[in-house]
């Protein structure tokens, strides 16, 4: 599962399509992410992602960060999806 650590307005400018979009400040409310399915958690430039990754950690999930965030999934060649959508409550 890919996790978006950024705020939504940023997450509807482009994103990894599929990711749900969980801001850094609503992390530990997140209580309804998959249990037992790895997580990757980015943001734009690996900022935030790092605190996440922190936090998904110490609430028991297994979790990797995206190394260059956005900006390096798109620098590998990959395409962002764009819009809303994709929020914990989905997940």
């Amino acid at each position: 599962m890919a996790l978006d650590a950024r705020e939504p307005s940023e997450f509807a400018a482009g994103h990894i399509l599929g990711a749900i979009n969980v801001p850094l400040g609503r992390l530990t409310e997140a209580v309804r992410l998959r249990e037992n399915e790895p997580i990757i958690a980015y943001c734009g430039h690996g900022e935030r992602s790092s605190a996440a990754l922190s936090c998904l950690e110490a609430l028991g999930y297994t979790s990797l960060n995206l190394d260059g965030g956005t900006g390096g999934w798109e620098g590998a060649g990959f395409e962002l999806a764009t819009g809303a959508g994709g929020d914990v409550g989905e997940a």
